[in-house]
């Protein structure tokens, strides 16, 4: 093989991967739809629903952005009328992790009043992110 066709061949490679790493990356872990799952809001301690949606989260005791994760959910729900935040316990729970097919904490849902989930994040959410989801509702 030539060294100019090995290093073509290399600069694809590099370009594929760039452009595929950007396309993850945009999405911000987020699912545009929820697919069809439902959430029940008797597995959360005492919960109900907020009015306009319901930021669920699903974490551990282990989670080491979990926390970090709560404080912005929190506060994002506070500053939004009709929001309620609700935090899921995985490690007392872990029924609840196949049921609603949650593989990694943090994961947010974005709940609407009848349950349906509408979006998901895996992750740390970023604030636009949840913007754009609680506007399609």
């Amino acid at each position: 093989m030539s060294p100019a066709l090995a290093l073509g061949f290399a600069a694809a490679l590099l370009v594929l991967a760039t452009l595929i790493g950007v396309a993850l990356r945009r999405r911000d872990g987020r699912r545009r739809d929820g697919g069809t799952l439902h959430f029940v809001p008797t597995d959360a301690d005492s919960a109900e629903l907020g009015s306009r949606a319901t930021l669920v989260q699903f974490s551990t005791e282990m989670c080491a952005r979990c926390p970090q994760v709560r404080r912005l959910l929190g506060a994002y729900a506070a500053e939004h009328e009709g929001l309620r935040h609700v935090e899921v316990d995985l490690t007392h729970r872990p029924d609840l992790s196949t049921r609603y097919k949650v593989l990694q904490t943090p994961t947010t849902f974005v709940v609407d009043g009848s349950g349906a989930v509408r979006a998901r994040f895996h992750g740390v959410p970023h604030r636009h992110a949840l913007t754009d989801a609680l506007a399609t509702l």
